[in-house]
């Protein structure tokens, strides 16, 4: 099973670092987080992306979600696809829709309808993967674009766990991201996902769970681990409290050996 981590997302002197420190712990992918306006200071999840890009050679990139929604798709997939041509090709592309926690500021800040955002997300869905590789695509208003240079189209992992969160990851993802999941709501998810994806004609999207850091001592998290692989889960990323990354990226390369 791959293992990742969040990156800090308060700390602009941190981020090189600590991505820096995942890949040469040997985990597989640093992840951000995307909001406009959140709980406490956050960062923009592109910008904090590209900083880890610049600090590493290895270890894949991951929207850990971007809320399309939130932006003009073309905006967004000129974001996605710079990012792609700068890092080497090394992004994963998590999308979501958001949740109620944070309050709608943030949505009506960039003239976004934070009540629209699953269709506008659906929206983007449809046309991001044409911007993104620098063909023609219709967008908002009717108007014709094509955005250059394009890069390759990354995976699209579909975030939540709700049932239209499966239906999209069926419909548009690569893979689908659960998050904070036991491993029996992991199995059942994917099960739906089966499902949908065989009514669609589509592969079966593979599963990664975000997680915190995994309860009690690393022989304890290791069995954790090993159930949410059992799960079907391909991938886990684990959101150690940003004061400590440190110690939290040390656990995640432990049991990372182990696996």
């Amino acid at each position: 099973m791959r293992i990742g981590v969040f990156l800090p997302s308060d700390d602009p002197a941190g981020i090189a670092a600590a991505a820096r420190h995942a890949e040469e712990s040997g985990l597989d992918s640093v992840w951000s987080t995307d909001h406009l306006i959140a709980s406490g200071p956050i960062l923009d999840s592109s910008v904090v992306l590209a900083a880890a890009a610049g600090a590493t050679t290895r270890v894949t990139l991951g929207y850990g979600v971007l809320l399309l929604a939130l932006r003009r798709v073309a905006v967004a997939a000129k974001q996605i696809s710079t990012l792609q041509l700068v890092s080497g090709d090394r992004v994963v592309l998590g999308v979501g829709t958001g949740n109620p926690a944070h309050g709608d500021a943030g949505w009506r800040a960039a003239g976004a309808s934070f009540a629209d955002r699953g269709r506008h997300t659906d929206e983007a869905l449809r046309v991001l993967p044409a911007l993104v590789t620098g063909r023609s695509a219709v967008v908002e208003d009717g108007l014709e674009i094509a955005l250059e240079p394009g890069s390759p189209m990354p995976p699209v992992l579909v975030g939540g766990d709700g049932a239209r969160a499966r239906r999209r990851a069926a419909e548009f993802g690569d893979g689908w991201i659960s998050v904070a999941s036991t491993p029996d709501r992991v199995a059942a998810g994917l099960a739906d996902l089966r499902a949908a994806a065989a009514a669609r004609g589509r592969p079966v999207p593979g599963a990664t769970v975000v997680a915190p850091i995994l309860d009690g001592s690393v022989r304890r998290a290791a069995g954790q681990l090993a159930a949410y692989a059992e799960a079907g889960a391909e991938e886990l990323v684990l959101a150690p409290d940003p004061e400590g990354w440190r110690r939290g990226y040390d656990v995640a390369a432990e049991l990372r050996s182990l696996h």
